[in-house]
């Protein structure tokens, strides 16, 4: 991934739950990413189901893929 300065912070609602722990993230400005959890939700087992809304980081190279950094309650 890039820098922290070089990404991009985004919100959104997943939609759909994925094999291997991955989701398809509805973003806020209606674009549909595949979205993976970030290593401190996977060593927490931070649950993540359909419906949830999340904030995801994405890298200004690559927009189809996001990483989900917090799940909002």
């Amino acid at each position: 991934m890039a820098k922290q300065e070089d990404t991009i912070k985004l919100n959104g609602k997943v939609t759909e739950l994925l094999p291997d722990m991955t989701f398809r993230v509805l973003l806020e400005n209606g674009v549909s990413v595949h979205g993976y959890l970030c290593g401190k939700m996977r060593m927490r087992n931070i649950r993540v189901y359909a419906g949830d809304d999340v904030s995801v980081v994405m890298s200004p190279y690559d927009l189809s893929k996001a990483r989900i950094v917090y799940r909002h309650r």
